[in-house]
């Protein structure tokens, strides 16, 4: 097998769990083959750069074997070779995350209900006309 389509490889690498998962985050434009965007047909061959964006970091690797079966991860990962430069990106992505979380994933709920929304009321009713709860240096 010299030539093999990069939605099945994507699925036989393990990016993604399912291959219509693959086609999707192909269409979004999210994979790209040799700098070039790439439609789910499109063939990769050993020695292909695949970079794949996926939860907003970039995975830039190196097309090392082609397998048109999905294995276990240790075989997945012999199927390519990731480059020095995504490997720090990826962990200097890491870090920032877990200096600067996003503020936004600490709203585990949602909306609150309708029994949180009392809850809140009830508990603003000793605020007054302050709009926040800090303390005024009046």
């Amino acid at each position: 097998m010299e030539r093999l389509r990069i939605d099945k490889w994507l699925w036989a690498a393990r990016f993604y769990k399912t291959r219509s998962l693959a086609v999707e985050e192909i269409t979004r434009g999210r994979v790209t083959v040799n700098d070039q965007a790439a439609k789910p047909a499109r063939e990769v061959k050993v020695g292909d750069t695949v970079t794949v964006r996926k939860d907003g970091i970039a995975w830039i690797v190196e097309v090392r074997a082609l397998s048109d079966v999905r294995g276990p991860a240790p075989a997945a990962r012999l199927l390519y070779e990731e480059t020095a430069a995504s490997i720090a990106a990826r962990e200097q992505a890491a870090e920032a995350r877990r200096l600067a979380p996003e503020p936004a994933h600490a709203i585990a709920d949602g909306r609150p209900t309708k029994r949180g929304r009392r809850d809140l009321d009830e508990a603003r009713q000793g605020w007054g006309d302050r709009w926040s709860a800090s303390l005024d240096d009046d």
